[in-house]
């Protein structure tokens, strides 16, 4: 049994790349370049690559198949524990991205007990069977909710944050932050708008999209928001993107059974948001639903998801 049967890919042709690393995957499949300023542009072209996902402990390697807006781990490989740590540990724990590259090592074990190998029960293939998404909010109607005796003030304006700023900001009312305020927790009350598009939260006086517009750029992000407002989206035409603080107070503490921190009302399709807040010295702010907390990186590349609120 090949490694494309164990996976339920028989007459798949799987060809391992083993130069290309979580870090270089970003610009050649997003945006203009990567490893040696390559770029994939064919929606049916697909590469393979092992890589450790260290985001929850413990660390897991993994088998990625990746694309053009693809990504999906194929499989997880019962690779010896330590192996993994220390590669982990050369690299740097303290890193953003929790994907690592795997090192010579891993590579000689995998090529050894992996590839080369008839007994392939080290490989446990990952179901990617995806369920229809539910969108029923289970939430009340205006009116039947519990009043709210006064909304909080969220800061609606974007603006300039450094690292260290944006760090206390779960804090201040305090939101649910997982790296930064982990004891945190905000009572939203949302009620359902009724129009399948939106909900509002009377807790913090925003009405939210429900939904959002794919991975895109900042300067798209910009485009999808005016295109909103000239169609009138919802019946209204001064939607924006959130701040990070009125994005924090979305926050749940619980992950729920979409996978992101978020009430069940909004959709997983949007797991990480741009912000209208920049980054100093630079870059821009997103809000990371997936992981509860905040992140930058460079807006000028494909690189985050819109979803749109208002003030009410």
């Amino acid at each position: 049994m090949g490694l494309a049967d164990r996976l339920g890919m028989a007459g798949h042709h799987l060809a391992i790349d083993w130069d290309l690393t979580p870090s270089d995957t970003f610009a050649m499949f997003e945006s203009w370049g990567g490893k040696d300023q390559e770029r994939i542009r064919s929606n049916s072209e697909l590469h393979y690559y092992f890589y450790i996902d260290n985001w929850q402990s413990p660390a897991k390697l993994c088998l990625m198949e990746r694309g053009v807006k693809h990504a999906k781990i194929l499989a997880h490989i019962d690779c010896p524990q330590e192996m993994l740590e220390k590669c982990v540990a050369v690299q740097g724990r303290a890193v953003l991205d929790q994907s690592y590259a795997i090192n010579e090592g891993i590579k000689q074990w995998l090529l050894e007990k992996i590839i080369g190998a008839e007994d392939l029960s080290l490989v446990i293939p990952v179901d990617n069977s995806v369920p229809r998404e539910s969108m029923e909010t289970g939430l009340p109607k205006k009116g039947e909710g519990s009043p709210v005796s006064q909304a909080i003030g969220l800061r609606s304006t974007g603006i300039v944050l450094t690292e260290k700023e944006a760090a206390a900001l779960a804090g201040q009312h305090n939101f649910y932050d997982s790296r930064h305020n982990p004891q945190g927790g905000f009572s939203n009350a949302l009620f359902d708008n009724g129009d399948g598009l939106t909900v509002t939260d009377l807790a913090t006086g925003l009405m939210w999209q429900r939904g959002g517009c794919d991975l895109t750029t900042s300067r798209n992000v910009q485009k999808y928001v005016v295109e909103l407002n000239q169609q009138r989206f919802a019946g209204f035409s001064d939607w924006r993107l959130p701040t990070m603080e009125e994005a924090f107070s979305l926050l749940e503490s619980q992950v729920n059974v979409k996978g992101v921190y978020l009430h069940p009302c909004f959709s997983k399709e949007q797991p990480f948001i741009f912000l209208a807040d920049q980054r100093k010295p630079g870059g821009c702010w997103f809000m990371d639903f997936k992981q509860a907390t905040t992140f930058w990186a460079s807006g000028s590349i494909p690189g985050g998801f819109g979803r749109v609120c208002r003030s009410v």
